[in-house]
C-alpha cells in the first residue's frame, strides 16, 4: 500500500473516530427484572419510566396503603381520632398469632389505640392489626372492602379489585375472609393504579412519611407484648439496601404476588414514587428500585424549553399588517419545562397566532397592545414524561403568546406619508445611481 493511500485510510478512520464522539447517544433505561414498573414525577404525576404497568397483578401488602388511605380520611372527617380505643375480635386475636404471616400478637382482652394499630400496619405490615382497623372503622372487613373498592374508583384507578384488607391471599385467612369473596381470591392492582393510591396518599396525607420513615418502633410498650418491630423497606436509612433520600412506602409479598415494592425518593427538590412488582426475591424488590431511581436522577433532568418573558430563538418577532410597523416583538406569557434523557433531542417548539386576529397572509393586524395574547408557543414532545398517571393530570405543554410592545394600526395619513417617503428614498436612490453613470 502507497504512503499516499496510507495516509488517506488514517484520515478517514480518524475522522469516522472524531465523529463517533460527537454523536449524541440517548441513554437507555433500565430493563429491570420485574414483571411490572413504573417511575412518575411524585409533584405532577408525569410517568418518567414505565414497563406493564396496566396489567393487574397481586400488590400483596401494597394494599395496605390503601387501608392507610382510609384511616386518614376517616381522622381528618373526624369520624375517628388516633386516640380512640379499638377492641380485637376473635378474627383478629386469631389471624394476629398465625405462623408465617406479618403480625404483632393482639388479645381480645385488652384495646389498642388506633395510633398503634396504625404504626403496626405501616412499619411491620401487621395484618390482624390491618384488620383490626378495618372491623373498627366499617363495622366489618367486608364493609371495609366495599370502602376500599369505592375509594379506588374515586381516585381514578382501574386495574384493581380489593377482595381484602391485607393484601393477604384469601387463603391464608383460614376461612375467616370477608363475605362475597373467594377462598383463595387476593387482591390485583395494576402498576399504574398502585402508583396511583400512592400519589393521591402522598399529595392528601403527605404526613403518612412521618410514620412510613420511621426505621423502627415500640409496640405494646409497658405489657407483656412488648416488642421494637422493624421496617420491611430496608432502602431506609441504616438498612442493607439504603439509599439516600428514600422515605416511604410500603413493601408486600405473598407465595402469588412474589416481591414488591411501592417507594418514594427525594433529592434536590425532585421526589420520584416507584412501584415495582413481582420480582424474584425481597432483595431484588429494592435493588431492582434502586436502578429506578438512578436512572431518574443520573439520566432524566427537567429542562426549561420556554422562559417566562423571553423571546423564542428565530421567533423574536411576527409580521403586522396596516400597523406604524412591520413586525412586534413577541415573548413567552409562561414557560414551559418537559422531562428528557441524557443525549435525547430537543422537542420541536412551534408559534402559532390567533386566527382571529391575523389577515389573509397570515400577518398579525394592528393595533396591537403590548401585554395582549397573540398566539400560543406549543412543545412538541412525545418521549420522556409525556404521559401521565391520569389525564386530568396533564398539563397542555402550550403557553400564550405575548405581544411585547404597541403597534398602533396605521392612519390613512400615516399611510400616505409612509408612501411618500417610500416614493422620494425611491427618487434619491435612483438619483444616485442616474449621476453615478453620468460621471
Amino acid at each position: 500500500m502507497n504512503s499516499l493511500l496510507k495516509s488517506s485510510l488514517a484520515l478517514c478512520i480518524a475522522v469516522i473516530m472524531l465523529a463517533g464522539l460527537h454523536m449524541d447517544v440517548e441513554a437507555e433505561a433500565p430493563a429491570l427484572e420485574a414483571e411490572a414498573a413504573i417511575l412518575v414525577d411524585a409533584e405532577t404525576g408525569e410517568i418518567v419510566y414505565q414497563d406493564n404497568i396496566d396489567t393487574s397483578l397481586p400488590p400483596a401488602s401494597m394494599s395496605k396503603m390503601m387501608a392507610e388511605y382510609l384511616v386518614h380520611q376517616a381522622i381528618d372527617e373526624q369520624t375517628a381520632a388516633w386516640k380512640d380505643e379499638v377492641e380485637i375480635s376473635s378474627k383478629v386475636a386469631a389471624l394476629s398469632t398465625r405462623p408465617g404471616l406479618a403480625n404483632v400478637p393482639l388479645r381480645e382482652s385488652q384495646t389498642y389505640t388506633i395510633e398503634e394499630l396504625y404504626e403496626a400496619m405501616a412499619v411491620d405490615s401487621a395484618n390482624g392489626a390491618t384488620v383490626a382497623l378495618a372491623e373498627h372503622l366499617a363495622g366489618s372487613e367486608r364493609a371495609f372492602v366495599d370502602e376500599m373498592n369505592a375509594k379506588a374508583e374515586e381516585l381514578g384507578m382501574s386495574d384493581y379489585k380489593f377482595v381484602n384488607a391485607s393484601g393477604l391471599n384469601n387463603a391464608s385467612m383460614a376461612g375467616e375472609h370477608p363475605s362475597g369473596t373467594g377462598a383463595d381470591e387476593e387482591n390485583m392492582m395494576s402498576a399504574r393504579d398502585t402508583a396511583i393510591l400512592a400519589y393521591s396518599l402522598l399529595h392528601d396525607y403527605p404526613e403518612i412519611l412521618d410514620i412510613a420513615s420511621e426505621e423502627e418502633v415500640v409496640f405494646g410498650e409497658g405489657t407483656a407484648d412488648e416488642a421494637v418491630i422493624e421496617n420491611w423497606n430496608w432502602m431506609l436509612p441504616g438498612f442493607e439496601h439504603e439509599y439516600e433520600g428514600v422515605d416511604g412506602l410500603k413493601t408486600g409479598s405473598t407465595n402469588l404476588a412474589g416481591n414488591a415494592f411501592a417507594g418514594t425518593v427525594e433529592r434536590d427538590g425532585r421526589r420520584y414514587i416507584s412501584v415495582v412488582m413481582r420480582t424474584d426475591s425481597r432483595d431484588a424488590r429494592f435493588s431492582e428500585t434502586a436502578r429506578l431511581y438512578d436512572y431518574g436522577f443520573d439520566t432524566i433532568s427537567e429542562n426549561v424549553y420556554v422562559e417566562e418573558g423571553e423571546s423564542l430563538q428565530g421567533s423574536s418577532t411576527v409580521p403586522v399588517s396596516r400597523g406604524r410597523g412591520d413586525e412586534a416583538a413577541v415573548v413567552a406569557g409562561d414557560s414551559i419545562s418537559a422531562y428528557a434523557e441524557e443525549g435525547s433531542k430537543d422537542p420541536q417548539i412551534d408559534t402559532m397566532l390567533d386566527s382571529g386576529k391575523v389577515d389573509e397572509e397570515g400577518n398579525l393586524k394592528a393595533p396591537v397592545e403590548k401585554g395582549e395574547v397573540v398566539g400560543t408557543i406549543r412543545l412538541q414532545a412525545d418521549g420522556v414524561g409525556s404521559e401521565y398517571l391520569l389525564d386530568s393530570m396533564k398539563v397542555p405543554n402550550r403557553v400564550p403568546l405575548i405581544a411585547d410592545e404597541t403597534i398602533e394600526e396605521a392612519t390613512w395619513f400615516s399611510s400616505a406619508l409612509d408612501n411618500v417617503g417610500g416614493l422620494f428614498n425611491t427618487i434619491r436612490y435612483n438619483a444616485g445611481d442616474w449621476m453615478k453613470n453620468i460621471l
